[in-house]
């Protein structure tokens, strides 16, 4: 497997990567994006409007430590990944992937790790050495992924949430 990685600018520009016979382009994300990123989350287990897709995107473009990544085969969105940057009080400051899905028919075919990948290289950009990823603990394919990707499990925990309303 021959694989052919080129970045041009992190985040500025994009990643073209030949592997399995495939064209993988990963770029930024944009506007124009929210619906292809909003079947992809469907896909995830969350049913998002590409309306509600949008307005998220547009308030994460809002912030510099905040970043979305898409991937594309033949000018499809096959994936998208969003990075945060984030600082806790007893922690310190680390990245965060928020959120990170692949489409079912191309699942297992390296684009993830591609697209971790290349956030991997704005984190260190920003000189931050630490990136988490937080993982539903039904989602066990997610679980394998993410240890084959480099992760190591650090914890398991609940997440306790509080309508406002």
């Amino acid at each position: 497997m021959e694989k052919l990685i080129s970045p041009i600018s992190i985040f500025a520009g994009c990643w073209q990567i030949s592997f399995f016979q495939m064209e993988i382009l990963i770029r930024e994300a944009t506007a124009d994006d929210a619906t292809a990123i909003a079947g992809l989350s469907c896909q995830l287990g969350y049913p998002i409007s590409a309306e509600a897709t949008l307005q998220n995107l547009q308030a994460i473009f809002q912030h510099n430590d905040e970043r979305v990544a898409i991937a594309l085969y033949e000018a499809q969105v096959v994936g998208w990944i969003h990075v945060f940057q984030t600082t806790r009080l007893e922690s310190g400051t680390f990245c965060e992937i928020g959120g990170l899905v692949v489409d079912d028919e191309h699942r297992r075919s390296g684009i993830g790790k591609e697209m971790i990948k290349y956030i991997k290289q704005w984190c260190i950009g920003k000189g931050i050495l630490s990136l988490r990823v937080r993982c539903n603990i039904k989602r066990t394919d997610a679980h394998a992924f993410y240890l084959q990707s480099g992760f190591h499990e650090n914890k398991q925990q609940k997440v306790f949430e509080m309508d406002l309303k």
